[in-house]
């Protein structure tokens, strides 16, 4: 590992735009270095690089107005997929590891954290870092602010601007260990030793980035009644998947995320139970379905195994394709499909999950190909492998792999069906011509948790626009939903909003835009404004003109697309 030092500014946040050709030039060139005398292998070789990074897309600028607490700045580094070569010159592919060090001098007032596995403050407000484990580049990760910790398990804490600790530490106080130690019951020790989290200014753009020992999270998760705490889940599996073991290329995305999909969903059946996860993977399912239905089934990058040209550690060729565009749901669904695929290949949960531990085993601290992960699978399990199971007809491995579209095998997830069933007879009632108020009022949806009463919103929304009157009522008869605080009921009460034209409520939406800059929230109620009426996108206008200084460069130029403006270069 090399340490680099530079004081300089670091320029705009990355700005891949989904689904288009990116030339490689305007994020900088390949550094050449000329030995002055030939080298024999194992020798070992210290290179200095004295560097500044300037306008580079992995290093984001917060002003206070993008912060929580709006009185000082901040900076973050994103480095997935390819944007850690803008911060510092490195081998810039998740097929390279190595541990690193690091100095980090800030200003007064201001902290600085990394996902490192031990750190140190030192006069001068200067901060020490050391990763003792081999990581990829794209897990390098620095943030540096007006940030405060608060202890809340054994061996983690929590970090955020002052203004949000409280919140953070009333979240999640105790909640991590008993998802770490289930975690290791099934996958094997967490090797990376503190699990801390970083709650981000709120125009921080995605839901999480699981930074080994630190991971940096949405404050949107901070609900206010611990109703999203099992999203955090996620995160912790990629310790073992994505993390540990980690795929070679971003062709092969699916390999962090579809375990990850897999490892979350088994710690959550341990948690919560089979029915409750269930129905979590059925919201899941329906954005798989929801992303091949906007993208077309044929798309090419709806298949496991995308091809990346001119090779997966640059941005694209008008060839090939962005790294980054393989951020999407299929990576994420139809991965965790062909891994359920596997597990029902085996027949029994108690062997694959053996098998997992002996897989993260295997290949920990190593970067590999769905080959490695497909091989090792039919070596663990000969009898799999004499009966031909990698090439049954239509279930072939290399189908599940190389052919984009649906899943050809799908977990069975009938045991939601009891969580389901009472949302979906629920939405009916709601969605009828003359409402019976007392079939309504007999289903008590106060015990329902996050994802059935999302399960109950997406239905609802899937039969809008609602006979007239009735949106008005469902919000008066159920104020949990339409004033509540929980992130992913306010993205589907938004968008019931906008699909019934309720002007009444596009405070909610615009309230909603106002107090976070999360991708997966912001775009669809853009979407869903610029394809309503009129007046839903003058919304669309004079919210975007009032938050778009408070967004992500990449997330103002997604929203400037959908509304037809132009996108900054």
């Amino acid at each position: 590992p090399a340490d680099g030092a530079g004081d300089g500014p670091a320029g705009n946040p990355r700005q891949p735009l989904a689904f288009e050709s990116h030339p490689f030039t305007s994020y900088g060139s390949a550094l050449h270095i000329d030995l002055p005398q030939p080298l024999r292998a194992g020798q070992l070789l210290t290179i200095e690089i004295d560097y500044e990074a300037g306008e580079g897309p992995g290093v984001c600028w917060l002003a206070p107005e993008q912060t929580a607490g709006k009185q000082k700045p901040y900076m973050y580094t994103q480095g997935q997929a390819v944007l850690n070569r803008s911060f510092f010159p490195c081998f810039d592919t998740p097929s390279v590891k190595s541990t690193y060090s690091a100095t980090v001098k800030v200003p007064e007032g201001f902290t600085a954290v990394m996902s490192a596995t031990s750190w140190e403050k030192q006069k001068d407000n200067t901060f020490v870092f050391k990763m003792s484990q081999p990581i990829p580049s794209y897990l390098i990760a620095l943030a540096v602010g007006d940030i405060v910790s608060a202890e809340v398990g054994p061996r983690s804490r929590v970090w955020a601007e002052p203004c949000l600790i409280e919140a953070a530490k009333k979240e999640y106080d105790g909640v991590i260990e008993e998802f770490l130690v289930v975690g290791e019951k099934l996958f094997g020790p967490y090797v990376w030793g503190r699990y801390d989290i970083l709650f981000m200014p709120p125009s921080f753009p995605f839901g999480g980035m699981e930074n080994p020992c630190l991971t940096f999270l949405t404050p949107c998760l901070l609900a206010g009644d611990r109703s999203l705490v099992d999203v955090v889940i996620h995160e912790i599996s990629h310790s073992w998947f994505g993390n540990l073991v980690t795929n070679a290329t971003w062709g092969e995305f699916w390999l962090n995320e579809g375990f990850t999909m897999y490892a979350q969903r088994r710690i959550s059946t341990q948690v919560y139970g089979s029915a409750y996860t269930c129905l979590e993977a059925a919201t899941g399912r329906a954005l798989l379905r929801q992303h091949m239905d906007s993208t077309g089934e044929q798309h090419p990058l709806n298949r496991l195994r995308v091809v990346i040209e001119p090779g997966d550690c640059c941005w694209s060729s008008p060839a090939g394709v962005n790294p980054d565009d393989t951020y999407n749901e299929t990576p994420y669904e139809k991965g965790f499909c062909f891994v359920s695929y596997l597990a029902h290949l085996v027949g029994d949960q108690s062997k694959f999950d053996a098998f997992l531990q002996a897989y993260v085993n295997r290949f920990k601290f190593q970067s590999i190909t769905a080959d490695d992960t497909l091989g090792f699978f039919l070596e663990y399990f000969p009898e799999l492998k004499e009966k031909g199971v990698d090439s049954i007809p239509g279930l072939e491995f290399d189908r599940w792999l190389n052919t984009p579209g649906w899943p050809p095998f799908l977990p069975d997830l009938s045991p939601g069906e009891q969580l389901m069933r009472p949302a979906e007879e629920l939405a009916e009632l709601w969605a009828a011509d003359g409402l019976n108020m007392e079939a309504i009022e007999a289903v008590d949806i106060m015990a329902w948790r996050t994802y059935q009463l999302v399960y109950f919103l997406d239905k609802v929304l899937q039969k809008s626009p609602l006979p007239e009157g009735n949106v008005e009522r469902l919000s008066k008869m159920y104020p949990k939903i339409s004033k509540s605080q929980n992130a992913e009921l306010r993205l589907r009460w938004c968008q019931i909003v906008l699909k019934n034209n309720l002007e009444a409520e596009y405070s909610k939406v615009k309230d909603f835009l106002h107090s976070q800059g999360k991708q997966k929230y912001t775009l669809p109620l853009y979407r869903a404004m610029w394809g309503g009426s009129e007046s839903a996108r003058a919304l669309a206008m004079e919210t975007f003109s009032a938050t778009a200084s408070q967004l992500h460069i990449n997330v103002q130029n997604y929203v400037k697309k959908i509304l037809g403006l132009e996108v900054t270069g």
